[in-house]
């Protein structure tokens, strides 16, 4: 495989690489800049292709060179080198990097890789140590649902940028989720993302170019925050019913995600420090591990959220382990309660539809709209730093503050009533 290197003694790069079972160095006049190895790569690149081919001639790439005088090669016919190929005398198991049949597109005939879904069953078993239970229930369901009907018998080393070009447009046609027509294309990008790994490691594992070259990620909207204003939260609170009464302030005043909120166990209430400390959260009806490593954290308890609490604790602590939990004291069914619950109730108060993840945004910009410090806020929040509160949330912060820029101008306007006062004093 041909690789750029640089010369330590000029810092001048060279190409490295292997011709007829030696290992050969042509040395440049190149300086070490991104360009210039990009340039010195694709050069690499075609010498490779050729190589596989056959069809390399080490005299016409570096006419100057003493290698190519000791080689004393000649030319052979492109009609003879392509008789050679076929006729079997390069090896049926050979793997023929993927930019070679791009540009010569005979070679696709000879590569010889494993079928994708082959491939894929095993990338899969080596990686599932090291990820947590619901990212792997996640691959899963897209390899069944997504890769393997598509791209399943197909040798790895022939997919070419356009299948997967066609395997994303495919996907926009999948009917989405929550009524949604299509699938979005954030949930289009987190598809192809593990895909793009697979085909990483296929091509540094057979030798070949990825097929991903120059497949960026869909452009996607800005998340959808619609929060409640505290009028309203406290509307949905005094109409809910009285076994979720406190579920519902809880989620708005803490701002927990509702595994976060599901998964909450007694053990991780503490009322003597009014905390409630994020440590677990349930997926897809199991217990895991949080988001992210930042999202281990303690949430200070208002005082409604600490009286919200002792209350739940008559109800619940004698039944489960669970803060909320079903009559049977087991974790309780979120996508039951949205459906059976929480939507009827914003159309019984004429409320717009929204999820119930609006109440994770919605405690953000109270805190905000409040004057809190936004490294407190991120920090409740399970954020690991203020970029996603500025980013997300501070639009909202003017219409439920009042502070539009009328702070600025009421310091330029006491500035000036001291310029003035001092100018008639004297």
């Amino acid at each position: 495989m041909a690789v750029v290197r640089v010369n330590p003694k000029t810092a001048k790069l060279f190409l490295d690489f292997r011709f007829q079972g030696k290992r050969f160095r042509e040395y440049t006049t190149l300086t070490n800049t991104e360009v210039n190895q990009a340039k010195l790569g694709r050069k690499g690149q075609k010498i490779e292709s050729e190589i596989a081919l056959g069809k390399f001639n080490y005299a016409k790439h570096f006419p100057n060179s003493a290698n190519a005088n000791k080689l004393n090669q000649a030319a052979v016919s492109t009609e003879q080198q392509e008789v050679a190929m076929f006729s079997g005398q390069l090896q049926s198991s050979s793997v023929i990097p993927a930019h070679v049949y791009a540009e010569y597109p005979e070679a696709a005939n000879r590569l010889k890789t494993p079928l994708f879904k082959v491939f894929v069953d095993e990338w899969l078993a080596e990686n599932k140590i090291a990820w947590r239970k619901s990212h792997l229930v996640n691959i899963e369901n897209m390899i069944k649902k997504y890769y393997v009907p598509k791209l399943g018998g197909k040798e790895v080393g022939s997919i070419t940028r356009a299948d997967l070009l066609k395997f994303r447009s495919d996907l926009s046609k999948v009917p989405g989720r929550n009524g949604n027509i299509t699938l979005s294309a954030n949930r289009i990008n987190k598809i192809m993302d593990p895909l793009k790994r697979v085909f990483e490691e296929a091509a540094d594992r057979f030798e070949f170019n990825t097929p991903f070259t120059r497949i960026k990620p869909l452009k996607i909207q800005k998340p959808d925050v619609q929060p409640f204003t505290l009028q309203e939260v406290l509307r949905i609170v005094s109409a809910v019913r009285p076994d979720f009464k406190n579920y519902y302030l809880i989620r708005f005043f803490t701002g927990m995600r509702t595994g976060e909120i599901d998964g909450l166990k007694w053990k991780y209430v503490d009322f003597e420090r009014k905390q409630i400390l994020i440590r677990e959260t349930i997926v897809a009806g199991e217990e895991d591990y949080t988001k992210t490593d930042s999202s281990q954290r303690a949430i200070i308890m208002s005082g409604p959220v600490f009286e919200a609490l002792q209350e739940q604790y008559k109800a619940t602590a004698h039944l489960s382990q669970f803060v909320f939990c079903n009559l049977k004291g087991g974790t309780v069914d979120h996508n039951n309660i949205t459906k059976r619950v929480w939507y009827p109730l914003l159309a019984k108060l004429k409320l717009a539809k929204r999820r119930p993840y609006q109440s994770r945004h919605t405690a953000a910009t109270l805190w905000l709209a409040a004057g809190e410090a936004p490294e407190w806020i991120a920090q409740q929040m399970g954020h690991s730093n203020t970029e996603m509160l500025f980013k997300v949330y501070s639009r909202f912060v003017p219409n439920l503050t009042r502070r539009d820029g009328s702070a600025f101008e009421q310091l330029l306007l006491s500035q000036q009533t001291k310029h003035l006062e001092a100018i008639n004093e004297h």
